[in-house]
């Protein structure tokens, strides 16, 4: 009959970012484990809140099941002795696997012959497995940071202060630190302080919620999510949608609950970007808006408990917030005392890196890429784009920015309104910043997207060009980021331009920084943006088009993307498979290619003159699809002359004896493979 799992680790709170991370981690563990183990299961499933993380395993075998096990030792040669006596490596083989050197096989593999042993194992209690599997699985859970207590050489996140570890409904003994499992554990720390013992997970779950703990997070999610969009209604307006947060104040609370709070109204002279960051940073309130999307005076926040009386934890959390809005009010009125820009000289006195400069010369070498930019790509904004870059960077000099990081180029947005500058510079100076994630927002306007173009770019070229290069999952300075924000603009504005010559720009800009060789760097940058050219774009097309499409060429990213949906729809035709086999051959004949003019007085079969002639009128058809990147009409061309290929690939033989001949046959598919390799290599693609 099959069997359960449950354990529960129960710890002083534990980060809310940590917890989620943790619970995963558990998943995999445990599945590791019980596969190494040989046991099989139905489910595997892990909740949490703060102050506990639970695993719950489904389905196990009461006994581990038996197995034939095959262990592979050294090789004949190495065995034995030339007079056939075992050697010390087949004595130390046998010895490692408690057999008699008698009982060793000499089995054939891939290598040659080799000695084995197969051996009968019987399987073990699982009850037995767990008291020695779980204590390994507690102690590597992964934590971004980890700690020791008391005079303890093991570490977790915070101090742990129960287990629950039961199979079957028996306790599963083992001990971690002074901490020894057994079958009880404890409800939330102010609404029910109190031990309880459990029986299986149903049942856990239910003694949970009786002690105020709704220890699944999907539910305690729904929980929290009805409650402020309720209490939201209440003001007249609705909740400002907030996904992060939530997910955030989901592992802040073991119980929640809503209660909505007010902002005095002096304060909402206060950008609401300021107000709003303000509340979600550094409270994790949830804020309130009408239906054109104005702030309204009001904040929800989500407390851990049932307040006896809501007005005395409203009070508290208005006493706190008024405290820290007022520091807002205060920058907010004292940084529009001067000009934003007059705090440009400021950024002389910041250092953005040590071996880049300051924010002032960094400012200065992206003005000019956005200008360059400009001049390429729209001349009519190259003085806004020129404007923004100049004074993009300069509110990080404000006390608003300085006391709130968060809403740097918002800042800058207002101040430069507040001074008069024109709407379209005070827009791109807080577009320049976008996106600030993966899938985020875009800049609307060409001006905020040349700037963020060239700041982004400035930062991955400056860093290659001074070695300091992402390694594994370091990323200190956000390159990966910026690299994906910079593809993502130009894909979306349909740029046309070369990103090997837009590198090389922004590295004449930082020459004098530079302490690899230029040639170097570009090449490094650009590979670089291939590699999460191909992540990205892998992400809603199949792989293998990618590559193709990309092994073509990637330096004009938009002509990149519309050759990338163009084949991921010419995938979808019938006749796919065939027609990519039959080009296939034609790249895997030619490979490097044969750089002649092709010669009809040459062509001794019909065959040929039968594809030189269907290959011109395709050509002229494809050349001219291509030049107005229609790339699925040209795909289209090009396929028509499948037949053809067939037609001669079946009559006549590539690699002649007649040296002429051969060349002039190699001229004409390589004359058909660059046409379409214009597109994508074939080769590349799978089918």
């Amino acid at each position: 009959m099959a069997k359960e799992l449950l354990l529960e680790i129960g710890a002083e709170e534990i980060p809310a970012g940590f917890v989620p991370k943790a619970l995963a981690a558990m998943e995999e563990m445990i599945a590791k484990e019980l596969a190494t183990a040989r046991l099989e299961y139905s489910l595997i499933k892990t909740v949490g809140t703060p102050r506990r993380l639970t695993l719950v395993v489904q389905g196990l075998p009461a006994v581990q099941p038996d197995a034939e096990i095959t262990a592979m030792g050294p090789s004949k040669k190495a065995a034995f002795a030339p007079d056939g006596s075992p050697t010390k490596a087949a004595e130390g083989f046998a010895k490692g696997q408690g057999v008699n050197v008698s009982e060793l096989k000499i089995v054939e593999t891939d290598k040659g012959e080799y000695l084995s042993v197969t051996k009968q194992e019987r399987g073990r209690p699982t009850h037995e497995l767990l008291a020695e599997l779980l204590p390994k699985l507690v102690a590597g859970i992964p934590f971004k940071k980890s700690m020791r207590w008391a005079d303890l050489d093991i570490r977790f996140a915070r101090p742990i202060h129960w287990i629950v570890a039961l199979f079957d409904g028996s306790v599963v003994p083992f001990s971690f630190g002074p901490v020894s499992s057994g079958n009880v554990s404890r409800g939330h720390r102010f609404m029910a302080n109190q031990t309880f013992p459990v029986r299986d997970f149903s049942h856990y779950l239910e003694e949970c919620e009786r002690h105020f703990v709704i220890v699944d997070p999907q539910r305690r999610q729904e929980i929290i999510r009805k409650e402020v969009h309720r209490v939201a209604k209440t003001t007249g307006g609705t909740l400002l949608p907030d996904e992060a947060l939530l997910d955030e104040v989901t592992f802040l609370v073991e119980y929640p609950s809503a209660i909505v709070g007010s902002i005095p109204a002096e304060f909402l002279v206060v950008p609401k970007e300021v107000l709003i960051t303000s509340m979600r940073s550094h409270q994790r309130y949830f804020s309130v808006v009408d239906e054109a999307g104005k702030l309204l005076p009001h904040f929800i926040t989500v407390p851990n408990t049932l307040a006896e009386d809501p007005s005395v934890v409203v009070k508290g959390n208005e006493r706190v917030l008024r405290a820290r809005l007022s520091d807002a009010r205060f920058f907010f009125d004292e940084d529009r005392k001067v000009t934003l820009a007059s705090r440009i000289d400021g950024l002389k006195n910041v250092v953005y890196q040590q071996k880049l400069g300051t924010s002032f010369e960094k400012m200065e070498r992206f003005k000019a890429l956005a200008e360059l930019l400009a001049d390429q790509l729209n001349p009519a904004v190259k003085a806004q784009a020129s404007r923004a870059a100049l004074l993009c960077k300069a509110d990080l000099v404000s006390g608003m920015v300085g006391e709130f990081p968060e809403v740097q180029g918002i800042m800058g947005r207002e101040y430069a309104l507040h001074d008069g500058e024109e709407p379209a510079v005070a827009q791109a100076i807080a577009e320049h910043y976008l996106p600030t994630q993966a899938g985020g927002e875009l800049p609307a306007s060409d001006a905020g997207a040349f700037v963020s173009l060239a700041d982004k770019l400035d930062t991955i070229c400056g860093c290659f060009g001074v070695g300091l290069i992402p390694t594994g999952a370091a990323d200190p300075y956000a390159l990966r980021r910026a690299t994906i924000g910079i593809i993502s603009i130009i894909v979306d504005k349909g740029y046309r331009l070369s990103l090997a010559a837009l590198v090389n720009s922004a590295l004449n800009q930082l020459s004098a920084k530079l302490n690899r060789p230029q040639a170097e760097v570009q090449k490094d940058v650009l590979e670089f943006f291939r590699g999460r050219l191909v992540n990205l774009l892998a992400n809603d097309n199949p792989s293998d088009v990618v590559e193709a499409a990309v092994s073509a060429g990637f330096d004009d990213l938009a002509d990149l993307a519309a050759r990338v949906k163009a084949l991921s729809a010419f995938r979808q035709r019938e006749d796919y498979q065939a027609l990519t086999a039959a080009f296939k051959r034609v790249c895997n004949i030619v490979k490097e290619g044969v750089d002649a003019p092709v010669d009809p007085s040459l062509f001794q079969d019909e065959a040929e003159h039968t594809l030189y002639k269907a290959f011109q009128e395709a050509k002229v058809k494809a050349e001219t699809e291509t030049a107005r990147q229609a790339y699925l009409e040209a795909l289209a061309e090009i396929a028509a002359i499948k037949w053809a290929v067939d037609g001669f690939f079946d009559a006549v033989m590539v690699m002649a004896e007649d040296e002429k001949v051969r060349s002039n046959r190699l001229a004409l598919l390589t004359a058909i493979s660059r046409l379409f390799g214009r597109i994508a290599d074939f080769a590349k693609l799978s089918g």
